[in-house]
């Protein structure tokens, strides 16, 4: 007797994924998403598919056949990204501008996603139920600040994290609400929660694209009166996961947006986007994750300014008044870089670094010249050199002390139980536990993440101790 076969809805969709290469065929919202995508005009070239299987996380990319260079993954209309202009509340936001401005920005696009997300009838129902109340996301912002201090000190992330969470907190209260407040048919405080505007702002921190500035003048360096353009959801294309040492490039047209291959592309291989020039501590910061060592080219540390001026009050030739006018100079000089960066090869803010050690080390007479010329120098390219890993160990000799030490006190800043001297000992404790599999193992993605980006930059201050230590 012979079997009958019926093809069903769901059999004919699944015949099709596979011949598209979408192996997820069971992954009914990511099947949702692709039809909506064709809906919406959104192309996607036959040599790539979506799937959770082998990327590095969640969703992700993959090549299909071989792309080369130049090859268009997928192109974007305009018309089907998520922003302020393009939601059904489009005409309200507006009208009110005004009143949604903050520092952040994002205030528009928030209660936009907020509408939206919790919208039964979105036009972008399918593309957002991707994320099922944004579980996958593990920016340190959820973490408990115990967590945060203890795993991530001396690293920055909590004290970003800390200031971020005072805004989320504080532009939801202020602005946010008294919007809500003006327009209860359309938001409540009792479904669009504080928790929810959390979530989204994380969303938005770690899947948002941003389009760049258009070139403006020399003339106008004004940066009040031409604001960044503000982020928008970019539906497929945050569906590329990020490594420094990328494949594949996102670039915008007045009409679309298109994700191009920017190297060739094996069949099988992932296809990754970036998010920029990003240190390990930066994307655990805003997208929740960490590049493993030594993958991520762009690590950077950062030695705060205020370490630099700590050691120069140890130094028992300093005049102590003299020192107290040079430090109160170099802040207002400063203003917010309250940093010195150093990257894998050197320092990126070469001429920061230069100004602060020139000006901790002049004489009176030096700093009172110094002073009436008001301050910064034009850059010059022998000192661009001279800070880089090659040029660190050629330095002045209270120069490379002065580096060393700072150095030095950020190494000790990631634990409070290292004393002076112990900093190689707090880099050999974070390598053993690296190269130790069944350890690595144990860990959490927390606790893994936190170790990658605490390694990262103590191995970069590291580095910089040996090249200047006297």
């Amino acid at each position: 007797m012979k079997k009958s076969y019926r093809l069903t809805r769901r059999s004919f969709l699944r015949a099709i994924l596979t011949l598209l290469g979408l192996h997820q065929v069971d992954d009914i919202p990511l099947q949702n998403f692709l039809q909506w995508c064709d809906r919406v005009g959104l192309v996607l070239s036959s040599k790539v598919y979506v799937s959770k299987e082998g990327t590095v996380a969640d969703y992700g990319m993959f090549a299909g056949d071989h792309i080369e260079e130049g090859e268009v993954l997928f192109t974007i209309p305009r018309s089907a990204l998520l922003h302020q202009g393009t939601t059904k509340v489009a005409d309200l936001l507006e009208r009110e501008k005004g009143s949604l401005e903050s520092s952040s920005g994002w205030v528009p696009l928030l209660l936009a996603l907020l509408y939206e997300y919790m919208s039964p009838q979105s036009h972008w129902r399918p593309y957002l139920s991707l994320w099922t109340d944004f579980k996958t996301l593990d920016h340190p912002m959820f973490w408990s600040k115990e967590d945060r201090d203890i795993l991530l000190k001396g690293s920055g992330v909590p004290e970003a994290v800390d200031t971020d969470l005072t805004n989320i907190q504080r532009e939801y209260k202020d602005i946010v609400l008294p919007f809500m407040a003006k327009h209860p048919h359309l938001w409540s405080p009792d479904t669009h929660t504080l928790d929810m505007y959390m979530k989204l702002v994380a969303f938005v921190m770690a899947y948002s694209f941003q389009e760049p500035q258009e070139e403006e003048d020399d003339d106008d360096d004004d940066d009040d009166d031409n604001p960044a353009n503000p982020p928008m959801m970019v539906p497929m294309a945050d569906m590329l996961n990020h490594v420094s040492n990328h494949n594949a490039n996102l670039e915008f047209t007045p009409d679309s947006l298109k994700m191009v291959c920017v190297r060739p592309i094996k069949k099988g291989q992932e296809v990754f986007n970036t998010y920029g020039q990003m240190a390990n501590w930066q994307l655990l910061h805003m997208y929740g994750f960490t590049e493993a060592y030594p993958s991520n080219s762009n690590d950077t540390v950062d030695i705060p300014v205020a370490n630099l001026h700590k050691v120069a009050t140890q130094d028992p030739d300093m005049d102590q008044q003299l020192l107290k006018k040079k430090w109160e100079m170099l802040r207002e000089m400063m203003q917010e870089k309250g940093a010195i960066v150093f990257g894998k090869h050197g320092c990126l803010t070469d001429t920061e670094l230069h100004t602060v050690l020139k000006v901790l080390c002049m004489s009176n007479e030096e700093f009172s010249d110094y002073r009436d010329n008001e301050g910064w120098e034009e850059e010059n390219e022998d000192e661009e050199e001279a800070f880089t890993n090659e040029g660190l160990s050629r330095l002045k000799t209270k120069w490379k002390w002065l580096i060393y030490e700072a150095a030095c006190l950020s190494m000790r800043s990631y634990t409070d139980e290292l004393k002076e001297g112990e900093g190689e000992r707090s880099l050999d404790r974070d390598q053993r536990l690296m190269e130790d599999k069944a350890a690595l193992a144990g860990l959490n993605s927390r606790q893994k993440n936190a170790l990658q980006v605490r390694y990262g930059q103590k191995s970069i201050l590291y580095k910089i101790m040996e090249l200047t230590k006297a």
